[in-house]
């Protein structure tokens, strides 16, 4: 099997990477969505991050991944006695993508129905969720899956727990993850209270300038003829991105926001209008992440204009009398406030 494309490779859509690689140093962030246009190169983005991200430890033949460094946070079936150490393997950050037309008992799990048929045993047989958790999910084309799917997906997010009862079952598994979407917006747009959920929203355009073009098409045509030659060239670039990560993850707990930060954060979100308090604390987030990732001690003010536009452009309300856009708008209000 071909390696993915090699995350540092991958040419512009700079402001797509930037917010997945907040939501790798914090995974709690609340899920990024990216709406763009066709062949931009979505999904080949999301796939190169999880490649890029240091292998994780789990409980060896647990069906949900468990962290043997977390006992807080195991299943039942991993709940050891206290004297007992629990074994692990590494494996990669799983990626799972989640089909538009799946049903529910696929994406939360159901009975598994052999058991019960061939042996009489009413046994749980794990979903989609249950394979994702502590890496990533994947929805293309968010916009166009079943509202109630939508709102079980970002509760569980939301929770890091999928709890189903039915048919007689009753369980109970970690399902953290981070929910990336992607779609279309000719294709119909999210509500906005789904909208809302997600912690990144990002715009992915077509290159317009011809020198970006071509290098898009130069590296994914060497990617095409030899995929493995092609990722030790960026092997080193690809490492080193690894080594920000990790560190970033160790960082961020220390990262230090000031009152100061804090009530820039709060005066935008006041002078944009934004309806609850969840855009300062998302904001506030991306912008420490940000901090850790780059290896700083707080939270600065460019840490908050560079993370701004992707944490509030999808929680603005619609304005009749201004019909700019809401990327506009969220630059518009950063240039009051942050006068050059």
């Amino acid at each position: 099997m071909a390696l993915p494309f090699p995350f540092s490779a991958i040419v512009g859509q700079d402001e797509m990477k930037q917010a997945l690689l907040i939501a790798a140093v914090d995974p709690g962030i609340g899920g990024v969505l990216v709406f763009g246009d066709r062949g931009t190169g979505k999904s080949t983005t999301v796939r190169a991050l999880a490649a890029l991200l240091p292998k994780m430890r789990v409980v060896p033949q647990c069906r949900y991944s468990c962290d043997p460094s977390k006992p807080a946070g195991l299943c039942e079936l991993c709940h050891p006695p206290k004297t007992t150490a629990l074994k692990s393997r590494q494996v990669a950050i799983p990626v799972v993508d989640l089909p538009l037309g799946a049903t529910e008992d696929r994406v939360v799990g159901a009975l598994d129905l052999e058991r019960a048929l061939t042996r009489g045993e009413k046994a749980f047989e794990p979903g989609l969720l249950a394979r994702a958790h502590r890496g990533f999910l994947y929805i293309d084309e968010t916009n166009l899956l079943e509202d109630h799917l939508v709102d079980l997906l970002l509760d569980v997010a939301a929770s890091g727990e999928n709890v189903v009862e039915r048919e007689g079952l009753s369980v109970r598994h970690p399902a953290r993850f981070v929910l990336i979407g992607s779609g279309n917006p000719e294709e119909g747009e999210l509500r906005p209270q789904l909208l809302d959920r997600f912690g990144l929203s990002v715009e992915v355009k077509t290159p317009t300038d011809m020198p970006t073009r071509i290098d898009v098409i130069r590296r994914r045509d060497a990617y095409e003829k030899d995929p493995d030659g092609f990722n030790a060239k960026w092997k080193n670039k690809n490492a080193q991105l690894r080594r920000r990560i990790t560190a970033g993850q160790r960082k961020l707990p220390s990262v230090e926001v000031s009152d100061a930060a804090l009530e820039r954060a709060a005066q935008l979100c006041m002078n944009l209008g934004t309806d609850g308090l969840r855009g300062e604390l998302t904001l506030i987030r991306a912008a420490r992440s940000l901090a850790a990732f780059e290896g700083d001690d707080a939270v600065s003010d460019e840490h908050i204009k560079r993370v701004a536009p992707s944490a509030l452009r999808h929680r603005l309300r619609r304005n009749p009398l201004d019909d700019a856009g809401s990327t506009t708008r969220v630059e518009r209000a950063m240039a009051e406030l942050f006068p050059a």
